[in-house]
């Protein structure tokens, strides 16, 4: 395991830190350190874009229906 310091950080971030590991009974370290984690684990936006393409080509094409057309069609029942 690494370890890492932070130098520098706004005395108003540290506490709103202190407080949200307060609130998810975490010391200040383990509340930073799932934070880093969790951030870590996310998808770059070329993987999300990637993703959202795959998802997309499952979906055969059709034709999308103006949404006014269908409001319309809605009220005028």
């Amino acid at each position: 395991m690494a370890n890492l310091t932070i130098r520098n950080l706004d005395a108003t971030t540290v506490e709103n830190l202190k407080a949200h590991a307060k609130a998810n009974h975490r010391s200040l370290e383990a509340e930073i350190r799932v934070l880093l984690e969790q951030h870590a684990r996310r998808l770059s936006t070329e993987e999300l874009i990637k993703r959202a393409r795959e998802i997309a080509a499952m979906s055969p094409p059709s034709p999308q229906t103006d949404s006014t057309v269908l409001i319309r069609e809605d009220r005028d029942r």
